[in-house]
């Protein structure tokens, strides 16, 4: 399990919101100026994130929210590498498909590997909304710190 540190910020009919805890380690680093992570964690606003917790919790509780690795990388898998397969793939079929004297024929593999691309991950979302693909990876509350 992946741990990270939150904040529980609203309870809403019995589903638990958090948001990102605070970082020590970034608060008194003398690399603040050219750190990335400072940059990209100013930058960008704060997310509250539904999770599933059966432990009885408050507004401001520190809590310990964890998620599957196993189920994270099957996720990770099915939206890098399938669309990237999908992308060679309509290349492929382009390239062999077509003739050697076809006019733009560069054109047309570039068109039918970026139009598969986009096919697939069309497919993938349509698959995820019909809740035919499980790789919804949750996270859970596991402890309140």
């Amino acid at each position: 399990m992946i741990e990270e540190l939150a904040v529980v910020v609203k309870i809403d009919n019995h589903q638990i919101w958090v948001e990102s805890g605070p970082y020590g380690a970034c608060g008194g680093c003398l690399q603040k100026a050219s750190c990335s992570t400072n940059a990209i964690g100013s930058v960008l606003k704060k997310k509250s994130v539904p999770v599933d917790s059966d432990i009885r919790l408050k507004t401001g509780d520190q809590v310990m929210v964890a998620i599957d690795e196993n189920l994270l990388l099957r996720a990770s898998l099915l939206l890098y590498l399938l669309p990237l397969i999908a992308l060679f793939i309509g290349a492929g079929m382009a390239d062999w498909l077509l003739a050697d004297n076809v006019k733009f024929a560069d054109l047309w593999i570039a068109g039918s590997a970026v139009l598969s691309f986009l096919v697939s991950l069309w497919l993938i979302n349509k698959a995820q909304s019909l809740f035919l693909l499980n790789y919804y990876a949750r996270p859970v509350v596991v402890r309140k710190v």
